[in-house]
């Protein structure tokens, strides 16, 4: 899948509030730092985990299921394998009608399901991470090493 970089940046722009699916509250897990870097970066991240449903994560109230959570949310970051996706894009589609993005984490990708989403108008991405592409696209990772061929700093 190839995605252009002005495609990305439209969804990383018109973003403010993201449910990341299988959050961990382990700060070494990449579901982790993913989120915690989000919400730094100023976007609101709610987390969704039957496990720690309850609990309070990265100063939010962890949701067991996308249906238990009481606003609306404009991604659905997903960190779950490839084979439980559609349930997840479903509950997504059904509880938010005007979503605008279900992003599947590097190595998640499920066609029918982003198939689904993509026939009710919902911008699909997958195999991909939005804390990387941010990165990318702003020119942070130069600071790890990596030639992102990016100037600025802005999105």
């Amino acid at each position: 899948m190839t995605y252009t970089d002005s495609h990305l940046r439209r969804i990383l722009d018109r973003t403010r509030t993201i449910a990341v699916v299988g959050v961990s509250a382990n700060p070494v897990r990449p579901s982790y730092y993913v989120a915690r870097y989000l919400g730094l970066k100023g976007y609101r991240v709610i987390p969704v985990n039957p496990g720690l449903a309850g609990q309070t994560l990265l100063s939010e109230t962890v949701y067991a299921t996308l249906t238990d959570v009481p606003d609306d949310v404009d991604m659905v970051d997903i960190f779950r394998r490839s084979d439980a996706v559609p349930p997840i894009v479903d509950e997504a589609l059904a509880r938010w009608p005007d979503l605008q993005t279900i992003w599947m984490q590097i190595g998640v990708e499920h066609a029918e399901a982003a198939e689904k989403a993509q026939a009710r108008g919902v911008d699909v991405i997958q195999n991909r991470c939005p804390k990387i592409e941010y990165q990318r696209l702003c020119g942070e990772l130069r600071m790890g090493g990596f030639n992102t061929g990016v100037i600025s700093s802005k999105l």
